[in-house]
């Protein structure tokens, strides 16, 4: 299992008035732009922008960054073997499969394996 790339979260209310200070501070345009449930997503230099309605931030505000990762099920081996815990299990969403897991130390990340067009225009273009 290999992590392909490490997002810091941001939130944001409005994506379209959070990106234009990100572009500048980064010098480029978002790579990924999509939407699960009721929030917004941009991923932008090493930042996923989650944005939408406070309550429905407040559902993903539990994990700390987002890191996409080349194979989820010898992830979850890799977790189970550090007696980490799935918070929430595998899931399909709008880039490919993720799950939220708590490490032993208590920090909570999310890990997505993105679908393989994604991985190949944005990782490996």
């Amino acid at each position: 299992m290999t992590i392909l790339r490490t997002y810091a979260r941001l939130w944001a209310d409005d994506l379209d008035e959070a990106l234009p200070l990100l572009e500048e501070l980064t010098g480029e345009q978002p790579h990924l732009r999509t939407a699960f449930e009721e929030i917004a997503l941009a991923a932008i230099g090493n930042f996923l922008v989650i944005a939408g309605p406070a309550e429905e931030r407040a559902r993903y505000a539990h994990a700390s960054a987002t890191v996409v990762v080349d194979d989820l099920s010898a992830l979850q081996a890799t977790l189970e073997r550090a007696d980490a815990t799935v918070t929430t299990p595998e899931t399909a969403g709008p880039t490919g499969r993720f799950l939220y897991a708590r490490h032993a130390d208590g920090a909570e990340i999310e890990y997505v394996e993105w679908t393989p067009e994604l991985v190949r225009g944005i990782i490996r273009p």
